[in-house]
């Protein structure tokens, strides 16, 4: 017997979308004896220790919920780089694909009682290669859940377009999710989107607060971003902070605002600042009297650190990176970054299952489904 399935999709890219299926899963769980998850199309994937390529969000799932499901079920079709390409010189056929999709998907609905399936970005994504979320939705026969940023105006505009996306390639939209609704307007927007709403008989499944943890980078998402590796603090790679701080300041004005859990951003050759913070470091460590400098340090610039401060820093363990660009540069990509969730960050995976599961309507989904 098929069990119950819906597809995610979201009106852009980093709306929220793993966060929400990370949170949808564990609430499923608790009702249904079996949960399965699929991402029948994926984009950015890693290599697995067996040599199999998976989508990296299938890892996660799989670590997070111990699902036993074969990778190559839950993730059947890969786009690498060059991929469009082959499919429009006839190298890769439509029909290879969508064997492998339904196959997959066939046999995951007959072994669980509902099965999740994560789309990629928008549902537009994948048109080039006639596969985008709603086609993929449609030829599933799966009702199309979409998340949207937690707005109301340019979020209705988004959750439109891909409305009617969905409405042409046949795929029912049968609920909506906002996500990071910031608190001051929750009340506001609760009222107004499910009004909005209305138009298509389309419910308002949940609406995720804005959590800052979740929004919040760490050093091994530095790591991404720059390219580089942290040349101290390794075992810190997780640490997240509560603000970020370009430091230009005279060392005298910095020893006087300098916060326990910050990530600061300076210049490799402001040794002053560097070893101030080492000292304030190590004067708290030794003291036990307050809480400890729980710090990150990305030091810029044409010329990396001397062997000699690096070798400090080695020695307080303070995870840190050095970038061969300017302190502005470094801090205009931190502000346009979003951070992803990576199965390592279990801080980061337990809030998001906490928050997505207490602000869906969980009663209203299986009704849906």
């Amino acid at each position: 017997m098929q069990g119950k399935t819906f597809f995610v999709a979201a009106t852009g890219q980093n709306v929220g979308k793993t966060t929400t299926c990370l949170g949808l899963v564990a609430g499923l769980k608790k009702r249904f004896s079996s949960v399965g998850f699929m991402k029948p199309v994926g984009q950015e994937h890693v290599e697995t220790e067996e040599g199999l390529h998976v989508d990296k969000d299938v890892l996660l799932f799989q670590s997070q919920f111990h699902l036993t499901d074969s990778l190559a079920e839950m993730s059947p079709v890969l786009f690498p780089r060059g991929f469009t390409r082959d499919y429009l010189d006839g190298k890769v056929h439509h029909g290879q694909l969508t064997s492998k999709i339904t196959t997959a998907f066939e046999a995951l609905s007959q072994r669980h009682e509902v099965t999740v399936l994560e789309g990629t970005g928008h549902t537009g994504v994948g048109s080039i290669v006639d596969l985008n979320n709603a086609q993929v939705a449609a030829m599933l026969g799966a009702p199309v859940i979409l998340v949207a940023s937690g707005g109301l105006g340019s979020s209705f505009d988004e959750l439109a377009l891909n409305y009617v996306q969905c409405e042409k390639q046949g795929a029912k939209v049968a609920g909506v999710i906002l996500n990071r609704v910031l608190p001051e307007k929750r009340e506001m927007i609760l009222e107004y989107i499910a009004k909005a709403l209305k138009r298509w008989n389309v419910p308002l499944l949940g609406a995720i607060p804005f959590d800052e943890l979740l929004s919040s980078p760490t050093m091994s998402d530095f790591e991404h971003l720059f390219h580089t590796k942290l040349f101290a603090g390794e075992a810190y790679r997780l640490r997240h902070f509560h603000g970020i701080r370009l430091i230009a300041s005279s060392v005298e004005i910095y020893r006087t605002a300098l916060l326990k859990q910050e990530l600061l951003i300076t210049p490799a050759s402001r040794e002053d600042i560097v070893l101030a913070t080492l000292s304030r470091f190590w004067d708290l460590k030794i003291s036990h009297s307050q809480a400890p400098l729980e710090i990150g340090l990305i030091l810029t610039g044409k010329a990396p650190p001397s062997e000699s401060l690096m070798d400090q820093i080695r020695k307080a363990e303070i995870p840190t990176l050095f970038t061969p660009v300017t302190s502005f540069a470094a801090l205009k990509m931190i502000h346009d970054h979003t951070a992803k969730i990576r199965k390592e960050d279990t801080e980061k995976i337990d809030e998001a299952i906490k928050v997505v599961k207490k602000h869906i309507d969980f009663e209203q989904l299986i009704q849906m489904l």
